[in-house]
């Protein structure tokens, strides 16, 4: 079996549609969606394994995450979404081991993000949009299987006498479960932190009674009931929800994008990519057209559909961010730059805040956040530069306010052309990062006194001068220093370690409280890196390399 990291490189498409699925099957009734995982073993993303056992890649991850858009979006009347399996005896194995054991390490480290943010994604649906997910676990249930129910609401268990629930990776692979499965098992499901213990470590895992008293499943039911009791208990979590019935549906149509060797064109988002620098530069684009022209009722939102700037921002950004983790990994450094009326972007931001209650406008702020997100947890160095023509105004500010550092031009004798910062009501919450706190709250450190001064320039326009004196940029170089100021400053980052700014870029901007998603990317991915690049699981004799070979791993016993 040759090694996934000496293929040619092959450019990961997270685009999809259900038509084109070979993985899910995709189903509505009234109020409940059921997903069916029936994994195709030999539809695997590249070639060298087989997806058995309803074992799983980025492949059917990708088609997850577009299933879950398209319920989100396309179809508001669903307010509780079954997640379960076509394939008799078999819920969901997990990823597949195979591909793990031949994937690169970064491939594997990209994988387990995806697959995180999918799932995390899932409960920021629960919390914020009425959506409820039910996982009926109609056979066995294993690793990340098991962590994909845990991000449901809900765990019904088919009481069977052979389906379990697992988390085998610590004793089978001398590895951890790598999508939050510790952390929910503890924070979420309160399991005994004993018997957590025990079953981490067991290869067969729970079953029945215990797998209740345990609470790793909220109920087990006979096979003959199981059906009705799934309809029973969904129908149920509907009647909690206040998605609408009668709502009108977004179709998610094909993503307009043009894909180039060195760029990514999409309707409000540039990328270009410098590889001899080794640095992308994105260009984030603000509404176009005049102000009084964009829609500001639901009428006209529903009329826009998909091509409303907010969602449509929210798909190309997401896309653009996806395509440059998982295919560029030598391009360490993004610049993150804006461009257009900043006026726009506020009065776009004022449609978000007056129609929030919306279940289309609440999707699409939820839609927002979540990509923002991706873009605070890229393993990547961030700098924005914020030229004349920029628009880091409302919701786009929280572009640069991501970032590791800004830089912002002073124009001191051309006062008309220098540009400007806005604050706006979307930078105090609307868009949290992980950790719940707006970022202008992380980057004061929920400091009263600064957060008050932000908000009461609400809406003025800063220049360089200004917004350095509030804390808001890095640095205000003027015309004559700016070239210099900011190519050093980049050259600076790309010659160092991409590891090294890897763990500090992470430490620094998560300085916030902690919690359960915070947990899941923090330490959990933290420690998964690590043992993903120990002999004791990748080595020759590691176990995740022997694994279905014969061969029993070999350990290095010394604890590290």
């Amino acid at each position: 079996m040759s090694d996934l990291s000496d293929l040619p490189a092959t450019r990961v498409d997270y685009q999809t549609h259900p038509s084109r699925y070979r993985h899910w099957k995709l189903s509505f009734e009234g109020p409940v969606a059921t997903l069916a995982a029936d994994f195709d073993e030999n539809g695997g993303l590249r070639p060298g394994y087989k997806l058995k056992l309803n074992s799983y890649d980025l492949g059917v991850d990708i088609e997850l995450n577009d299933a879950l858009q398209r319920i989100r979006f396309e179809h508001p009347e669903v307010r509780t979404v079954v997640v379960t399996s076509a394939k008799d005896k078999i819920f969901c194995s997990g990823a597949n081991i195979y591909m793990l054991g031949v994937s690169s390490h970064g491939w594997k480290v990209n994988f387990c993000k995806f697959t995180n943010e999918t799932r995390n994604g899932m409960e920021d649906s629960s919390q914020h949009s009425g959506l409820k997910f039910l996982a009926a676990i109609n056979g066995a249930c294993a690793g990340g299987g098991y962590e994909l129910a845990l991000a449901c609401d809900e765990l019904l268990l088919v009481d069977d006498r052979s389906s379990a629930v697992s988390l085998p990776e610590v004793p089978l692979l001398g590895v951890l479960p790598g999508t939050g499965g510790l952390t929910r098992v503890t924070d979420k499901r309160k399991v005994r932190h004993d018997l957590a213990d025990i079953f981490c470590t067991t290869n067969e895992g729970v079953r029945g009674k215990k797998a209740k008293d345990w609470r790793l499943v909220d109920d087990i039911v006979k096979p003959a009931q199981f059906a009705a009791k799934v309809q029973e208990r969904a129908l149920s979590l509907a009647e909690g929800s206040d998605r609408p019935a009668d709502g009108k549906g977004v179709v998610l149509g094909p993503l307009p994008r043009t894909i180039e060797p060195d760029a990514l064109r999409y309707r409000h988002v540039t990328v270009e990519i410098d590889r001899a620098r080794r640095v992308a530069s994105f260009t984030v684009n603000g509404p176009s057209g005049p102000i009084n022209a964009l829609p500001a009722t639901i009428a006209e939102i529903e009329a826009a559909g998909a091509d409303w700037y907010p969602l449509a921002l929210a798909r190309d950004l997401e896309d653009a961010v996806l395509s440059m983790r998982t295919n560029e990994l030598d391009i360490g450094t993004w610049l993150i730059r804006t461009q257009g009326d900043a006026a726009a972007v506020l009065a776009s931001d004022g449609v978000l805040a007056e129609h929030a209650h919306h279940w289309l406008v609440r999707e699409t702020i939820g839609y927002l956040r979540r990509t923002f997100s991706r873009v605070d947890v890229s393993s990547r160095s961030l700098f924005a530069l914020i030229e004349p023509g920029s628009c880091f105004a409302g919701s786009l500010l929280e572009l640069a306010l991501a970032c590791d550092r800004s830089y912002m031009l002073a124009l001191p004798d051309e006062p008309e052309r220098a540009p400007k910062l806005f604050i706006g009501e979307a930078n105090f919450g609307l868009l949290p990062m992980a950790t719940g706190q707006s970022r202008l709250e992380r980057r004061f450190y929920e400091d009263a006194d600064q957060i008050e001064q932000c908000r009461a320039i609400a809406g003025m326009p800063l220049d360089a001068d200004a917004a350095f004196q509030l804390g808001l940029v890095t640095s205000n170089p003027d015309d004559i220093d700016w070239a210099d100021e900011t190519r050093i400053a980049i050259e600076e980052r790309v010659s160092m370690s991409p590891d090294a700014l890897t763990g500090m870029e992470a430490n620094l901007r998560f300085n916030g409280p902690e919690n359960m998603i915070t947990r899941v990317f923090g330490r959990l991915t933290a420690w998964q890196n690590w043992i993903f690049q120990r002999p004791n699981a990748v080595g020759e004799k590691g176990a995740l390399k022997v694994f279905g070979k014969g061969d029993k791993a070999q350990f290095d016993w010394n604890r590290v």
